[in-house]
């Protein structure tokens, strides 16, 4: 520190950039940004890139200094020019962004260009979603999986999630499932928990690697553990039906309850169904209802079908596990499916739910809009019992309405 000390007083700028790194981080020294910010101005005036960076950064985040994106920018720029890329990338990003500069895209390529070209990771996966949307450069789906590519194979986790989902879905590059279980699991060894997700559900369906319940449970707990809506409901999914863990519909619903507060729609709809096949007291039919209105106002057309049909009758009748399936979509079709089909069939009574054939036709329409070709059949008796200037106001909600965000 004091050698350090010493050459920063006299002018050497290199020294200046270090002190402001070890104030910055606290090393030798107390952490103290606004301390790291001066002797970063120090360095940067004589034109060291480093600091130049490094200061720019502080402007950008507000460590030290007021927040200030022009200054980031300013700061950015004269480091780019020299060459840094940490600068370069930064730059691009501000450009991207329309942060401290006038939005360009094509300019944030260009910069993105330059420092993934000196291998900057997050310049290289910026660029391969340039190419792969068409933003700021022209759409190139053999750059965008070029520039993706050299990103993971540098160990960048969001890159590596980003191969693995085009090779599970065949955008850009054949279709290889093999090969995305191979990204997914080096992202996923990285605590990435989307990426533990969906190999969790690589596992599950058996797509990419044998079927392995276990394996696919120990995955969804990683990501669950760590607050993955999905897979807190895919390992409650496990704990109900005894899939890779012990069956536990204590520990099932638990798990299920933290995703359907963080509003996970199928799992509000699954939770509804245990609560009807727990029935262990009076409140479990109104719980029951609460997680089933919950996933409707979501957009659960299978919930909605649900919930009409309550209102038909003023009770839950034949809920099975095709109303546990909510109508979903994406790469973990089949490992959804495979889990919920073993729901089993329930019946119940809900307390204080009145007869409402109005409300009835409300949501079996809006199942029906929203893809459940099942509401059709249970359409008939409402339209006959239903009078037309009442049809005709539930007709236009139906249109006007959107989900609960």
């Amino acid at each position: 520190m004091s050698w350090y000390r010493k050459a920063a007083d006299q002018g050497l700028s290199e020294a200046q950039t270090s002190m402001g790194l070890m104030y910055f981080e606290g090393r030798g020294v107390a952490k103290d940004h606004q301390q790291a910010a001066s002797w970063y101005r120090k360095a940067a005036d004589q034109g060291n890139a480093r600091a130049q960076a490094s200061l720019g950064w502080l402007y950008e985040s507000g460590n030290g200094v007021s927040k200030d994106a022009q200054q980031a920018a300013y700061w950015y720029l004269k480091a780019a020019q020299q060459g840094n890329a940490g600068a370069q990338n930064n730059l691009g990003g501000l450009y991207q962004s329309g942060s401290g500069v006038s939005k360009d895209e094509q300019e944030a390529a260009v910069w993105y260009r330059k420092a993934a070209e000196q291998g900057n990771v997050g310049a290289q996966l910026s660029l391969g979603e340039m190419y792969a949307n068409g933003r700021g450069v022209p759409k190139d789906e053999q750059q965008a999986v070029s520039w993706y590519r050299k990103a993971a194979e540098q160990g960048n986790a969001n890159a590596q999630f980003g191969l693995g989902w085009l090779y599970h879905t065949g955008s850009f590059v054949g279709r290889d499932t093999q090969q995305a279980v191979h990204w997914y699991r080096l992202a996923a060894l990285q605590e990435m928990s989307m990426a533990q997700t969906m190999l969790g559900g690589m596992y599950l369906a058996g797509v990419g690697v044998p079927e392995n319940l276990s394996q696919a449970a120990f995955w969804f707990r990683q990501a669950a553990n760590q607050g993955a809506a999905d897979a807190e409901y895919f390992l409650g999914l496990a704990y109900i039906n005894g899939k890779g863990v012990p069956e536990d519909w204590r520990q099932g619903s638990i798990w299920l309850r933290r995703a359907a507060e963080q509003n996970y729609s199928n799992a509000q709809h699954v939770l509804a169904l245990l609560y009807l096949s727990r029935k262990e007291s009076p409140d479990d039919g109104k719980q029951a209802l609460y997680w089933l209105r919950k996933a409707a106002e979501r957009g659960d057309a299978n919930a909605q079908l649900d919930l009409g049909r309550i209102y038909a009758s003023g009770k839950i009748l034949n809920i099975d596990s095709r109303a546990a399936a909510s109508t979903v979509a994406g790469p973990l079709d089949q490992a959804r499916d495979k889990t919920q089909k073993d729901l089993a069939a329930t019946i119940g009574e809900v307390a204080g739910v009145a007869r409402d054939e109005q409300a009835a036709y409300f949501w079996t329409m809006l199942s029906l809009a929203n893809g459940n070709q099942v509401a059709r059949d249970y359409l008939p008796p409402l339209v006959a019992v239903l009078p037309a200037e009442s049809k005709s106001k539930v007709d236009a909600e139906v249109k006007a309405w959107k989900p609960v965000k």
